[in-house]
């Protein structure tokens, strides 16, 4: 862009800060001068008291002021107008940070448009604005609107007064009638245990998944969770995931005949309806059990779960719950934004970076409760 033959670069937006900062500077000077007036006229004593620096990020970047004051008065009132105007860079940090930017690539990002850079700790502080969303979404009402849910857990490790521990992350993810994909909420819990996935599921319950649209439940087969479900939703079919099973059944066997047992148990799993599939469950068991019956058995013992989503008659419906890898797909992009990180240094901080990976994730499903992203963004 030239305006007047000059091109705007470094050196004009240095001028543009230099003279912002002397518009401001020179109006709290004016707000003194009125408070000293004022007080003189009340014949109440007060007197300059120097000055204190404070920054202030605006779409020209980060501007240093010097801040005058007197023994009672300080003019924070210009600068929070001028704070509200600049807000819009606020917003700009967190929408970088929702769409899973790091808080160094947030920085890096943000510097062409603000011309020079802005610290991993400024990123930080806005980010935490995002705290009362946060809570705002974890004790939202919610809807009986999933054909399906999903359950299971990530770690991830956080940091105690005793060093760094692994901790669970337990999650439920809805499927829609229309097939969207919604993480409808998470816990960050001590252990995978009967009685933290008893008391998250209470929750979601509690607050209106009271389960009356659902037609099934798909696990990974975790025992905590599968104690916790009949005390929640006790009528509903659970369907155990197939992804998880065939690594189960294949852990027990040869790596030599590994590809002919899978190619076996994909017959069941990919069978044109329910009986087709128990029919190749049985020729699976007549061709393997003699070598492996340990394997056989795995298969087994969970069949009845396995089929359950052959209640869904088109295999479309049938892939879309028959395994957790729509849940697991959300870790990946957990733990890819996580990896960098390491260690979160609090709790806080990890639901904020939850929250933040989630929610980009609902939205490229084209979920978005307003409440959500309109108070920040």
């Amino acid at each position: 862009m030239q305006v007047e033959g000059l091109e705007w670069g470094d050196d004009y937006r240095s001028l543009g800060r230099e003279a912002l900062a002397g518009i401001i500077e020179g109006r709290m000077v004016e707000a003194v001068d009125r408070h000293l007036e004022e007080m003189a006229a009340h014949e109440i004593a007060d007197r300059r008291n120097g000055y204190y620096g404070r920054h202030l990020l605006t779409e020209l970047g980060d501007i240093e002021l010097a801040v005058p004051r007197t023994r009672r008065f300080s003019p924070v009132s210009v600068l929070r107008a001028y704070a509200r105007r600049a807000s819009h860079i606020d917003r700009m940090i967190l929408a970088c940070f929702v769409l899973g930017l790091s808080t160094r690539k947030v920085a890096e990002a943000l510097l062409p448009v603000l011309g020079r850079p802005i610290s991993a700790a400024t990123v930080s502080e806005v980010a935490k604005s995002l705290d009362a969303v946060v809570a705002a979404f974890h004790r939202r009402p919610l809807k009986d609107q999933y054909k399906a849910l999903m359950l299971d857990g990530v770690v991830l490790s956080r940091k105690t007064g005793a060093g760094a521990v692994k901790r669970p992350v337990l999650v439920a993810l809805g499927i829609r009638h229309d097939g969207r994909k919604e993480v409808i909420d998470f816990r960050l819990a001590t252990s995978e245990s009967a009685a933290q996935w008893e008391g998250f599921l209470t929750d979601l319950f509690l607050r209106g998944l009271l389960g009356e649209g659902l037609e099934m439940i798909c696990v990974d087969g975790g025992a905590g969770l599968l104690a916790a479900l009949p005390f929640v939703w006790p009528h509903l079919p659970v369907q155990r995931c197939w992804a998880h099973k065939i690594r189960n059944v294949l852990d027990k066997v040869r790596r030599a005949d590994q590809d002919a047992l899978k190619a076996d148990l994909h017959a069941v799993m990919n069978a044109q309806n329910e009986r087709a599939a128990r029919s190749a469950a049985r020729r699976f068991a007549d061709r393997w059990e003699e070598q492996y019956p340990r394997a056989v058995a795995c298969l087994r013992d969970d069949l009845d779960e396995l089929l359950v989503c052959f209640r869904y008659k088109t295999m479309e419906e049938r892939k879309a719950v028959r395994t957790t890898n729509a849940i697991e797909r959300r870790f990946r992009e957990v733990r890819r934004r996580t990896r960098p990180m390491g260690v979160f240094s609090d709790r806080t901080s990890m639901d904020r970076i939850l929250f933040a990976v989630f929610s980009h994730e609902n939205r490229n499903q084209g979920i978005n409760a307003p409440f959500l992203m309109t108070q920040t963004f």
